[in-house]
């Protein structure tokens, strides 16, 4: 599914844009980081690791087809959600951005730069999600494309590969376009920071909130994955660290973004 992002603009008002950045959650700014490596080069390399991992899954018969109900039920999701990321990053009005469903047990699901979303169906079968859980699951993936994450690992990894005495030609590119084309077949499985899914929980909430979806489901997901991960932790807990932390964590959140929830319900 292709949500091209000209498309997705007009679901946004002006208007509305200024309202949902002058009520965002403060998670600071991007890391510096992330300027050390141009966006474009990221969300290139993501677009075609996308379309690789695709082709392969629809060559194995994995792909979920478009009329798939958990299909359907994702991109409704996504076409509730997406409008309010715009705000968080100018970049993603233009994504094109797609949600696929890979047949698979593993418990996993990812947002790639770009607005790549793909759920694997382990994570919605063996958890049972909600629409309210997969909605957060779906927002914190997007919270890292759109706070850039993977951007600021490869920038941190990049900086430390060529040195300090190279960080004033990066603009030149040279050695930093090869270490970004190492890293390129390496997106999946960057390591974020307690403090990178720190943001994607907060951002994650808020997005699921302002999109009609109960911040309060990532409480519910977080003990599901917390029983999942007895014995052998799932994919998806190898990179999200959960525990009674990060619920506390999301609950003393919860008062931020429990009203754009409840302004964003009908009546």
């Amino acid at each position: 599914m292709l949500l091209q992002g000209a498309a997705l603009s007009l679901l946004v008002p002006g208007a509305g844009l200024q309202l949902a950045q002058a009520e965002s959650v403060d998670v600071g700014r991007n890391s510096v980081f992330t300027k050390l490596i141009p966006a474009e080069t990221i969300e290139k390399s993501a677009a075609a690791q996308y379309a690789q991992m695709m082709q392969q899954a629809a060559a194995q018969k994995a792909l979920a087809g478009r009329d798939h109900p958990q299909v359907k039920r994702l991109r409704a999701i996504a076409t509730k959600t997406i409008p309010h990321a715009l705000s968080w990053n100018p970049r993603a009005r233009d994504w094109n951005w797609e949600v696929n469903l890979i047949a698979s047990k593993q418990i996993n699901a990812f947002c790639m730069p770009g607005g790549k979303i793909a759920f694997y169906t382990g994570i919605l079968d063996q958890l049972k999600l909600t629409d309210d859980e997969a909605a957060t699951v779906m927002g914190h993936e997007v919270a890292h494309a759109l706070r850039e994450h993977a951007r600021e690992r490869m920038g941190k990894n990049a900086a430390t590969g060529i040195g300090a005495t190279l960080l004033s030609q990066v603009l030149g590119l040279g050695e930093l376009g090869q270490t970004v084309a190492n890293y390129g077949a390496q997106l999946l499985s960057l390591q974020f920071s307690r403090s990178d899914e720190s943001e994607a929980d907060l951002v994650g909430m808020e997005l699921a909130a302002r999109a009609g979806f109960d911040p309060r489901a990532g409480v519910s997901l977080w003990q599901k994955m917390a029983i999942a991960s007895r014995g052998a932790p799932p994919q998806w807990l190898s990179t999200h660290p959960a525990g009674p932390t990060r619920i506390a964590d999301i609950e003393a959140n919860l008062p931020k973004v429990l009203p754009l929830y409840a302004r964003s319900r009908p009546g």
